[in-house]
């Protein structure tokens, strides 16, 4: 493959705006791409592996680039992570960019700080080193820096998983069942889906295998009252709903009415008829109120770091901080605790996030569990065993991209103990 100097200089000056870190990576780039509709398919699919090749190796090619510009991140990135090798770039190189070029491919990592070749902030590396070896941290962090498979679930409304596989399979897909979820299959390559008649009917979503086993923690039975209390753009409401068999009634509630919005086209493709989505002013809304000790099953996906995503969205480990995390533990208690409220006896409370943080995940709901006796600690990996998912990361749900090949997750299931009546 050769590099066109029009493509090298579109994906320099899309990356010049993504380094601000303001914004989503994604985001910016679609902006990016309307502003610019010339640039062709190719062009464009350039331009999107560049840029988030250089977010995932960026700490690496600071050390063995220098001090340099977007336009030769992404030439470094393009020698020593791109596969491509010195004729394939020679021509859009400047003069004394060859030798500078030479020296960045023959740089040894290996003598790099460990938190550089894991491509983590240091304080992202210290946080998860307090609980796990330096070596698995690696591990981890290397694992990070691969892109994510394509999960996709089927949705069991309108399809099964062996039906749904088969039909991949003869549209030329490779595809076959997640190791874990009873609804996953996993695409080989990247194929757009968007067009494919199963997406179109409903029978597919894209989902990543994590997030259907955070889904199967809360297991909600046929006619149940169940609230999905962080449902953003709905991808385990529609699972939940599915799961329910589009019986009983299922809330997705959410602060953002444009995450909200999303979830719109998706309901309509998968044929629910039980899922409600309403826009909370905040956790203590009225509508939450109304409810409390009403529902069954509560989930709470709580607002998170994302560092268990960065495979997908490798720019967040520059967009985050420990004053964010602060930040963000903050909103993560007062949000369980708000939904607890809603859980009736006997009823059941499942805490989610996709981070990868200690003080995102155990120490919220250790906090939650010593000032809420009312409550009790269900084993995620008994129940998962109970569904046939032979899963046992301890008491709670502990998903790993390096070990299950998921994006990292966490999960925690507690149970409102009954009201006793005494004679």
């Amino acid at each position: 493959m050769r590099i066109h100097p029009k493509s090298l200089a579109a994906a320099a000056d899309a990356l010049h705006r993504v380094l601000g870190f303001e914004y989503p990576a994604d985001s910016v780039l679609s902006q990016y791409f309307r502003e610019h509709r010339a640039l062709g398919q190719d062009e464009r699919a350039f331009v999107a592996e560049a840029v988030f090749g250089v977010l995932r190796h960026k700490r690496v090619l600071d050390h063995v680039a220098g001090a340099v510009g977007p336009r030769r991140l992404i030439l470094a990135w393009l020698r020593r992570f791109g596969g491509l090798g010195p004729s394939e770039i020679a021509a859009v190189l400047k003069p004394g960019e060859g030798e500078w070029l030479s020296g960045v491919a023959a740089a040894a990592l290996d003598v790099l700080p460990p938190a550089v070749r894991a491509e983590l902030p240091d304080w992202v590396w210290e946080r998860l080193t307090r609980e796990r070896p330096d070596s698995e941290i690696l591990a981890l962090g290397l694992a990070l820096q691969e892109p994510a498979p394509l999960d996709l679930r089927v949705n069991t409304l309108r399809s099964d998983r062996d039906t749904v596989l088969r039909a991949l399979r003869a549209s030329g897909l490779e595809a076959s069942p997640t190791p874990y979820s009873p609804f996953g299959v996993r695409i080989l390559g990247r194929p757009a889906l968007n067009r494919h008649p199963l997406f179109l009917e409903g029978a597919i979503e894209v989902q990543d295998e994590g997030s259907q086993l955070a889904g199967l923690l809360v297991a909600p039975r046929r006619h149940e009252l169940v609230v999905d209390f962080c449902a953003g753009a709905g991808g385990k409401s529609l699972m939940l709903g599915a799961m329910m068999n589009s019986q009983g009634r299922l809330y997705a509630f959410d602060v953002s009415p444009a995450r909200l919005s999303r979830l719109k086209p998706r309901l309509k493709r998968s044929g629910l008829s039980n899922l409600h989505p309403h826009l909370l002013r905040s956790e203590h809304d009225t509508k939450v109120k109304r409810l409390a000790g009403k529902i069954d099953r509560v989930l709470v996906d709580a607002p998170c770091s994302g560092l268990g995503t960065l495979r997908r969205n490798p720019d967040l480990k520059w967009r985050q901080s420990p004053a964010s995390v602060a930040e963000m533990r903050v909103r993560q208690a007062a949000i369980l605790r708000a939904a607890a409220t809603l859980v009736k006896p006997g009823g059941r409370l499942v805490y989610v996030t996709c981070s990868l943080l200690r003080e995102e995940n155990e120490d919220i709901v250790d906090a939650f569990a010593a000032e809420s006796p009312q409550f009790v600690r269900i084993s995620c990996a008994a129940h998962l065993q109970t569904h046939g998912i032979a899963l046992d990361t301890g008491p709670e749900l502990r998903l790993w991209p390096h070990l299950h090949g998921t994006d990292g997750f966490f999960g925690a299931i507690f149970e409102r103990r009954p009201i006793l009546v005494t004679g």
